[in-house]
């Protein structure tokens, strides 16, 4: 490279969110060094040292237009998405989902990197942190983050700022919500009004509730994973595995809780919090747990508010490293305590293939912004980027969790919407999604259409590399 090395902006980490970043740097003339430990120190759930290389699954989410994860896709292609162009390229037949060619995609990506005549690979592990004066940074390690430089963010962010063990609490839509068997209140607040939207049970429904949850399938740890649990985040099974009054004393405790509608105090409440002080996202307050996703469903929905709920995502127990980015993060995804590091894909506390990378893309123009002494002002609060990165901004540090998006991190209808209605409802508001979210970029980023390859804006085909020999498969319950 001919630039110095105080110019040279460091990635480390080829999966997507490194990728995406290290392309949006590289694509507009900035030198970068893309940091991959892989194959020279590989992982339990690798198996080649090629960049992204998807390991858990072969899709990128649904496509559908009337679905969060499809409407984000079509707002990152305004952006210019690697990922969400590499993914379209080596899509294979799976109804409305984006299912890839994973080493067709792998390919298309190294591709695309190759052609960038400013950006080097260097496979190597990256075992410090960079000092203040270390030029400019982004970590993009995911939620294996290996050791030392784990350990070492986590004396950089606090030890109550970094998590090695992730326990989340399943969300729900507020709209599917059945409101004549739930009631606004505060524990010890006044009847009718506060914060929590209680959902009562019966003796007969708790009993049952309980039998189901003992029985109910829960997901093994992997290999390479040790469960360590914080006392306020153990799953929801293993309280109730303690006595069936456990819950009662717990997270479902009704204590302080009357319901205004009987004058009487239920015999245990499930208590949904919001997840964003405006939208539609509902935590189970205390629900973190290790059942099996359909278990969970069945279960949940025991719940006699819940018999009808839409989840916008489930609950999970699960090694993943990530920062409290409310409170040690800025709006271009920098460590406020050591600006020149910048974070992305899963170490900012985001949930999903999808989000991972454009966790990159956003760290990446920010950093554009930031080296024209600008700052680039997040996308508008009703499109599903502005909503996710407002989310790592907004959210309650103290009950962080990591998410992926949905519906309802945008701003609460004004109307609720009939169950007949959703579809329909959203597909015209992700229509409005797309189109704020063009605006802003017309708006911010002038010049992005200018840029090439064409390709990545539907222009024009791109020439697909050649598929790459068959490699033998390592299967596992990883993959």
């Amino acid at each position: 490279m001919s630039s110095t090395e105080s110019d040279v902006i460091h990635v480390v980490g080829a999966g997507l969110a490194g990728v995406e970043a290290a392309f949006q740097l590289g694509r507009r003339g900035l030198p970068v060094v893309l940091h991959e430990m892989r194959p020279t120190t590989s992982t339990a759930a690798h198996n080649t040292g090629d960049c992204a290389e998807l390991v858990c699954s072969n899709t990128l989410g649904s496509l559908m237009p009337h679905t969060a994860p499809g409407v984000f896709k079509r707002e990152l292609e305004q952006l210019g998405s690697l990922v969400v162009a590499a993914g379209r390229r080596a899509h294979v037949p799976a109804g409305g989902a984006l299912a890839v060619d994973r080493e067709l995609f792998s390919a298309i990506i190294e591709d695309a990197l190759s052609q960038l005549p400013r950006l080097e690979r260097r496979n190597e592990l990256v075992k410090q942190l960079p000092g203040p004066q270390d030029g400019r940074w982004i970590l993009a390690t995911g939620p294996l983050t290996a050791e030392p430089l784990a350990g070492q963010l986590h004396g950089l962010c606090g030890a109550d700022d970094l998590y090695f063990y992730d326990a989340i609490a399943p969300i729900v839509d507020l709209d599917s919500v059945d409101m004549e068997r739930a009631y606004w209140g505060n524990r010890y607040g006044e009847e009718g009004e506060g914060d929590y939207l209680n959902l009562p049970l019966d003796r007969h429904e708790y009993e049952a509730f309980i039998d189901a949850l003992l029985a109910g399938e829960q997901v093994p740890a992997r290999d390479f994973e040790e469960e360590r649990f914080f006392q306020g985040c153990q799953p929801i099974e293993a309280i109730a595995g303690k006595g069936r009054e456990s819950l009662r004393f717990g997270p479902m405790k009704p204590v302080g809780l009357r319901d205004p509608r009987t004058g009487q105090r239920p015999w245990a409440v499930v208590q949904l919090r919001r997840e964003k002080r405006q939208g539609s996202a509902m935590n189970l307050v205390g629900f973190q747990t290790k059942l099996r996703y359909g278990a969970q469903t069945n279960i949940f929905r025991m719940i006699p508010a819940l018999a009808d709920a839409e989840f916008l995502r489930l609950g999970s127990v699960h090694r993943n490293t990530y920062l409290n980015s409310p409170r040690v993060l800025d709006s271009g995804l920098r460590i406020k305590a050591q600006p020149n590091v910048s974070v992305a894909g899963q170490l900012v506390g985001c949930e999903g293939y999808t989000e991972s990378s454009a966790m990159g893309l956003w760290a990446a123009l920010s950093l554009v912004a930031e080296r024209s002494g600008e700052q680039l002002p997040p996308p508008p609060a009703d499109t599903f980027l502005g909503a996710l990165l407002g989310y790592l901004r907004e959210a309650p540090a103290a009950s962080f969790a990591p998410m992926n998006v949905n519906f309802g991190l945008l701003p609460a209808p004004t109307e609720r919407v009939r169950k007949s209605q959703r579809k329909a409802h959203r597909t015209a508001r992700g229509e409005a999604c797309v189109a704020s979210l063009r605006q802003w970029r017309d708006d911010q980023l002038p010049d992005l259409a200018e840029l090439g390859p064409r390709w990545l804006h539907g222009s024009e085909p791109w020439p697909l590399p050649s598929p790459p020999a068959p490699k033998p498969s390592r299967d596992s319950a990883h993959g």
